[in-house]
């Protein structure tokens, strides 16, 4: 077998990219590797969100070529590939940059993989595919061969119509596209049958996903949530991201009306100025969202919220940030993500007028976040007490001890339930930790007897 190493950026859909690419590659003898040392097959699945995103690939490609050449010298052979959002928005510049690069493959692409290792192995030079495709590069993947773990990440929707004026994803990802429901519907079969008990859905807008159903007609997210939620065995579902604009009555009426689907949205905002949101062509106001979230908890009264906000937005005043601190003190979020604003190239808002200096950023950023702390304390503080199920995922770091997740996505770590991994067991929390939860459980005797049944 050969030694397969691929190091995932950025977010859960490149996590889920990561995985089909190994599925892709294992008929070709390729079997994963804890580490690049000695592989046969080095694959960087980049993400081009974060800040100085490129420059923390290039440097990983300082230390995977000298390991190349090490391999080289022992008369063996390194492959090394970039794939994802970094690769589709560098293309060629990265083989440029760096000659030990021998494929570089966007994230529509991934799955001519195989002809493109076939292409080197031949000896004519580098392997480069960043357009996006006309073939539905589903039809091309082989079906899941590795157990996904008792929570798993479904691929749904891909590419943004939205344009964001901060956003690279429409240039990187392309446009929408829906999976259609049967294929989403069989793939979720087959992880269940691997052992997912919960299964999260994943798009760059998810709530966006218009596939064609099995009767002809596109289906929306909600219609595909109700239909996933008959699987026998599937006990959670998620989905992750949401845009606001796509928020619609039927998918506030699904949180309310199935049981499977967990109390946790994530509804990224980025603002809470309605001059800001205009600015990065949101299409909505704050007023708009704010009556969102009060429908979605009428529907789901004990639903929590987390979202993302970019502060230092081009044009952005202080009026404007105090609209955003003003929007998260009513809102009351669980948890949230919150980051400076960082131009992106290519981007319109990378361009724009009145850039807001570094110090000014980095204070907002630390009010922002000492806010969206201290809320997120208080929920979790909230919980204690309170009886839950959870998912247990993976061993915790005492013996005997597992770790799992709560409704709310809190990861929970509790003793005497190392034997319990994919089983939903029902808990009390005992304790609010500064990252987790413990939990205990409610009898004594309730681990022993209920890991003999």
């Amino acid at each position: 077998m050969k030694k397969l190493f691929i190091k995932t950026y950025g977010c859960q859909m490149n996590v889920y990219d990561s995985a089909r690419m190994a599925d892709l590659l294992a008929p070709l003898g390729y079997a994963p590797a804890e580490a690049p040392d000695g592989a046969d097959m080095v694959i960087l699945n980049t993400c081009h969100i974060r800040e100085k995103a490129a420059e923390k690939v290039y440097s990983e490609l300082g230390r995977l070529k000298h390991l190349k050449e090490e391999k080289a010298e022992a008369g063996g052979r390194m492959v090394i590939a970039v794939a994802g959002c970094v690769a589709q928005a560098e293309g060629e510049e990265i083989v440029a940059r760096q000659p030990a690069v021998d494929i570089v493959v966007g994230p529509q692409s991934y799955h001519r993989l195989p002809e493109m290792i076939a292409k080197i192995a031949r000896g004519t030079g580098h392997a480069l595919e960043t357009e996006f495709p006309a073939v539905d590069k589903f039809d091309s993947l082989p079906d899941e061969s590795r157990a996904p773990g008792p929570a798993a990440f479904l691929t749904v929707q891909e590419g943004c119509d939205k344009f964001c004026t901060f956003c690279v994803v429409p240039y990187t990802r392309g446009a929408e596209f829906s999976r259609p429901a049967a294929q989403v519907l069989n793939e979720a079969r087959r992880l269940v049958s691997l052992g997912a008990r919960e299964i999260t859905l994943l798009g760059q807008n998810v709530n966006a996903y218009a596939g064609e159903g099995p009767d002809g007609k596109d289906w929306s997210l909600a219609r595909l949530i109700r239909e996933l939620a008959g699987i026998d065995g599937l006990a959670r579902l998620r989905f992750t991201t949401s845009h606001p604009r796509d928020m619609r009555d039927d998918l506030i009426a699904a949180h309310g009306e199935v049981p499977q689907l967990m109390p946790y949205l994530h509804l990224p905002i980025q603002s809470g100025s309605d001059a800001i949101l205009e600015a990065m062509n949101r299409g909505h106001q704050a007023a708009d969202y704010l009556r969102l979230v009060a429908r979605i908890r009428a529907a789901r009264p004990d639903l929590a919220l987390s979202s993302d906000f970019i502060v230092g937005f081009p044009g952005e005043t202080d009026a404007d940030f105090r609209a955003t601190m003003k929007l998260v003190e009513e809102v009351n979020y669980a948890q949230a993500f919150s980051f400076k604003y960082s131009p992106r190239p290519g981007t319109p808002a990378s361009t724009a007028a009145r850039q807001v200096p570094e110090d000014v950023k980095s204070a907002r950023l630390l009010e922002l976040q000492a806010l969206l702390a201290a809320q997120q304390g208080a929920f979790n503080a909230s919980c204690a007490g309170r009886v839950m199920d959870v998912l247990f995922e993976k061993p915790g770091r005492k013996a005997g001890q597992a770790v799992g997740r709560s409704p709310y996505l809190q990861p929970v770590h509790v003793d005497g339930a190392g034997d319990l991994i994919g089983q939903i067991r029902t808990v009390r929390i005992a304790e609010v930790l500064s990252n987790s939860l413990r939990g205990a459980w409610l009898r004594e005797d309730a681990c022993v007897s209920e890991a003999a049944e």
